[in-house]
């Protein structure tokens, strides 16, 4: 399928979702959110809306059963966030919030911050009240995290979190220091490089488009905290990866006058270079 026909076939989606939406009377909106709504949807992108019902039919909606009017399901099931996820027989992923009308809505303008819709209208599919398409639009205007605080707080948990990676390898714990090697420390540092280079348009997943949205030495200082799940790998990466938090937080520092615990720092250091 060719990039072109598979952004065709989401549009389609879309359009047959706003059609089934209209004529379920169950439902008071339904608002698209991710990379549709902000223009950024290809060949490989979900489907991804909340579905706002009334408060008094949530009880007998059956989600699965209206999805499939959009397309056959191959699977369907609520994910471990408690959303409704889908495949559809062309293998498009979709993940679908059921949620009730009143408080659903009125929780809309709280996601400033984390939710960008440039173009709300386009995002909302259905609104029976114009409660929706208020709300929507005051997430219109993109609003980056606040520099000083957020830098502070991402410093203080890549020394935290760091600190458990030393312990962690110190136990001889490969797997697990892998793992939070790479779940835990890599978005926060990802987040704090964001912030300082400018780029926080991909804040809430900050490895999304990565090798546009960043220069060369920071994509190679990445690529240097990862490793296989190897004894000797991952204490490598786990060393570059403190230097790099360092170096990230000494620019942070320098920036916006944030305070750092250099004594600690040089204390985790010295564990992940001699762990014993």
């Amino acid at each position: 399928m060719s990039v072109h026909s598979a952004r065709s076939a989401l549009d389609d989606r879309i359009a047959r979702l706003r059609q089934l939406a209209h004529a379920d009377t169950r439902l008071e909106g339904v608002l698209l959110y991710g990379s549709w709504t902000v223009g950024e949807a290809d060949a490989h992108s979900d489907i991804e809306a909340y579905l706002y019902i009334q408060d008094d039919r949530l009880a007998d909606f059956d989600g699965p059963g209206f999805l499939a009017q959009l397309a056959p399901l191959q699977l369907s099931y609520t994910n471990m966030y408690g959303i409704l996820s889908v495949i559809f027989d062309d293998l498009m992923r979709g993940e679908f919030h059921l949620t009730p009308a009143g408080p659903g809505i009125d929780e809309v303008p709280t996601w400033q911050g984390m939710v960008h819709l440039p173009r709300p209208d386009d995002a909302v599919l259905l609104d029976r009240t114009g409660r929706l398409t208020q709300a929507a639009r005051q997430l219109a205007t993109f609003q980056p995290p606040e520099p000083m605080t957020t830098a502070q707080q991402l410093t203080n948990e890549l020394t935290n979190w760091t600190l458990m990676l030393a312990h962690v390898l110190a136990r001889g714990e490969i797997a697990r220091a892998h793992a939070l090697l790479h779940t835990v420390i890599a978005p926060q540092q990802l987040q704090l490089c964001r912030l300082l280079r400018n780029s926080t348009a991909h804040w809430l997943t900050p490895s999304r488009a990565l090798e546009q949205d960043l220069p060369d030495t920071d994509r190679h200082r990445y690529a240097a905290t990862t490793a296989a799940a190897r004894d000797q790998d991952v204490r490598t990466a786990a060393r570059n990866s403190w230097r790099w938090s360092r170096d990230l937080a000494s620019e942070a520092a320098d920036r916006w006058t944030i305070h750092l615990p250099h004594e600690l720092h040089e204390q985790i250091s010295s564990r992940l270079n001699d762990p014993r």
